[in-house]
């Protein structure tokens, strides 16, 4: 018994340092990818890589606080190692610390309900699936928004839509199978949630990088 009791109070703590290590890994990762081809630069130098490997690490957790408690870590991990690959690479300016902050938080706020929505996807029940399948492809659909109406990057702004396009007609197939009674609530919610997040980001986040 005693056994058993040791080994439950271990794994949350196993679970939360892999996923740290993998957020350290993810965050070098995508430093170092900057600049080899333009398909990697934009795709490493995205908000959506990191959100949606949130997203995988709360579908692979059986407990759904720990799945949201992951979310954050992975997101303040990846930060840092974002962060601390920049500084080695001596490419960590003066505003930094005031980016690597304003993404941190960024990473607290949005970290556990990525964390949340993987893990509720893959093992939660009722509609609030599909819910939590539109919160996961919201973000590549309010990214390609702000690469095309802000950045007026329009080629990469409909390869994103079209990826998009497809994990949203992926994770819908998926709930149907599974069968999740409103699964179609994830299409009619995925763009709504779209614009949400590019008008968020618009409004909040680039408002706060700007005031560095």
């Amino acid at each position: 018994m005693a056994a058993v009791t040791a080994s439950r109070r271990v794994t949350p703590v196993i679970v939360l340092t892999a996923t740290a290590a993998f957020g350290l890994l993810l965050g070098s990762a995508t430093y170092g990818l900057h600049g080899t081809t333009p398909l990697l630069e934009r795709a490493t130098n995205s908000v959506s890589t990191w959100i949606i490997w949130t997203a995988v690490a709360g579908a692979l957790i059986r407990a759904r606080p720990l799945a949201a408690w992951a979310g954050a870590v992975m997101m303040l991990a990846t930060c840092g190692g974002y962060y601390a690959a920049s500084t080695l690479g001596d490419t960590f300016g003066a505003g930094g610390l005031g980016t690597a902050a304003v993404w941190s938080a960024a990473g607290l706020a949005g970290g556990p309900l990525l964390g949340w929505a993987g893990w509720t996807v893959r093992r939660g029940r009722g509609d609030v699936r599909a819910v939590a399948g539109a919160v996961i492809t919201m973000v590549v659909l309010g990214e390609a928004l702000w690469l095309g109406l802000s950045l007026h990057y329009w080629g990469e702004a409909a390869v994103y839509l079209a990826v998009g396009a497809l994990l949203t007609t992926f994770l819908t197939v998926y709930l149907a199978r599974a069968g999740v009674r409103r699964y179609w609530l994830c299409a009619v919610l995925a763009p709504v949630g779209g614009l949400a997040f590019y008008l968020a980001e618009l409004g909040i986040l680039d408002a706060l990088l700007g005031s560095i």
